[in-house]
């Protein structure tokens, strides 16, 4: 797992569904009273963590069913340091896909110049997850966000934001093809990754 991930954080070697089964349990036996002890517990998880596990945990938690009534713009903060201090595709794809992109639909004037922010920010997790934190959305995507966060990054050479940036244009020509073949057309700048991504199943 640890060579796979290639992490410096080492693995206990738990699987996924085994994961899952656990924190079902985990979670269940030991409920949280509001949304600061929510964020405390994460934070504390996320913290000391001493392996990759411990991390999932952590996410695990943030997303439980139990909680959704928790899930404000106010947990911005928390998923911000996660991506930042995380700073590998493995966390970063499932807070930005899972958390904020949910966050974003359902609170489109609060989240929105956040991400337009994060597009330009020095940080490359969190320009990512700007670019891809809409790949759930569908017909609520926000095309004129996901065109900002793409052209801001569409010249920078780091691998993981053009696998980023045609992913998520590949998960929009599902639903608006036409819009992502025009896209295309009109950005030369695009990587040969990115293009060949997002134009895939086109």
């Amino acid at each position: 797992m640890q060579a796979y991930m290639k992490s410096t954080m080492p693995f206990r070697g738990v699987a996924n569904p085994e994961r899952r089964a656990m924190t079902r349990r985990l979670f269940a036996e030991h409920p949280l009273s509001d949304v600061d002890t929510l964020v405390g517990t994460a934070l504390e998880l996320w913290r000391g963590a001493t392996h990759r596990e411990e991390r999932y945990v952590a996410i695990d938690l943030t997303g439980h069913r139990a909680y959704a009534a928790w899930q404000t713009p106010a947990l911005l903060p928390l998923y911000e340091e996660m991506v930042v201090t995380g700073a590998w595709w493995d966390f970063v794809d499932e807070i930005a896909a899972r958390r904020i992109g949910p966050l974003l639909r359902a609170s489109p004037e609060a989240l929105t110049e956040s991400m337009r922010q994060w597009a330009r920010d020095e940080d490359r997790w969190k320009r990512r997850t700007s670019v891809i934190c809409q790949l759930g959305a569908k017909e609520a995507t926000d095309t004129a966000l996901l065109a900002e966060c793409v052209t801001a990054n569409i010249e920078d050479q780091d691998f993981f934001l053009r696998k980023g940036i045609g992913w998520a244009l590949r998960q929009h020509a599902r639903t608006d093809p036409r819009w992502v073949l025009d896209f295309v057309a009109a950005h030369p700048a695009l990587s040969p990754l990115s293009r060949r991504e997002a134009l895939k199943h086109l």
